[in-house]
């Protein structure tokens, strides 16, 4: 298995944008820091990955007002993408039917800081687990650790990301979604600790999202996942803003899968 670039459409208030995860929903007013917003629409960045023939991209949906947007990505790309933000029990098979190849949760199965076995084994009945991600995004703790957060990434959950945990979820879904919280949209580097725990104890595939921002990174997730770790950019991509341009991330992504 090679290392896999996943593209993405974060969507907040019906469009695409860049956002410093770690700002969202901040107490303060107008703390919400915005790196990028697209005056393209969904379906243009859909088209792409289309074009491109890149799979198991996501369509997050930053809170509410973005499911027409999410619905518009997934037409454009059927079965190239999945969906998560607000996935649950009554929505999940809707978001599957209407084009998404998997979707993402996190929320409904940590709810009020707590794991809820009940809802994921629910969720697992409709989705199947070949089509089910699990979001363990997390924040690392003033101790050290890392624990899963959710609420568009304000809330610590009790669930510290360890090898027991991993192990535990792997037979529910089939691959993990984890943003590094606290570098994710800063451009910043990689978390490289964070890395390792996933390296050294993932069953299933992982995603890692979080201050990419050059070659260098992208090369340091590929030697550190030994293949197993796939990754995502946001911001630092040109076609968001940014100086990394997307073209060459494609071709390496390209030249990986036919090493």
């Amino acid at each position: 298995m090679s290392a896999e670039f996943r593209p993405c459409i974060d969507l907040h208030d019906g469009k695409v944008k860049q956002i410093v995860g770690s700002t969202l929903d901040l107490p303060e007013q107008n703390a919400l820091q915005t790196n990028f917003v697209s005056e393209k629409s969904p379906e243009y960045y859909a088209g792409l990955y289309r074009r491109d023939n890149l799979t198991g991209g996501h369509v997050i949906q930053l809170g509410s007002g973005n499911q027409e947007a999410a619905l518009a990505a997934l037409g454009a790309w059927q079965g190239g993408l999945q969906l998560g933000g607000g996935v649950n029990d009554e929505n999940a098979k809707f978001y599957l039917d209407a084009g998404a190849d998997k979707v993402i949760v996190t929320s409904f199965v940590f709810s009020d800081g707590m794991f809820k076995k009940e809802r994921l084994e629910k969720l697992l009945k409709i989705t199947g687990r070949e089509r089910l991600v699990l979001d363990l995004s997390c924040r690392r703790t003033a101790e050290g650790k890392y624990f899963v957060v959710t609420d568009r990434w304000r809330k610590f959950t009790e669930l510290e990301v360890s090898p027991a945990t991993l192990d535990m979820f792997a037979k529910y879904c089939s691959e993990f979604l984890i943003h590094a919280v606290d570098v994710e949209g800063k451009q910043s580097g990689i978390d490289t600790e964070l890395l390792g725990i996933l390296a050294n104890s993932s069953e299933v595939p992982c995603v890692y999202a979080g201050g990419i921002s050059n070659f260098d990174d992208i090369a340091a997730i590929e030697s550190a996942g030994e293949g197993r770790i796939h990754y995502t950019i946001g911001s630092a991509l040109d076609i968001f803003g940014g100086k990394l341009p997307y073209a060459e991330v494609v071709s390496r992504h390209n030249a990986s899968k036919h090493k």
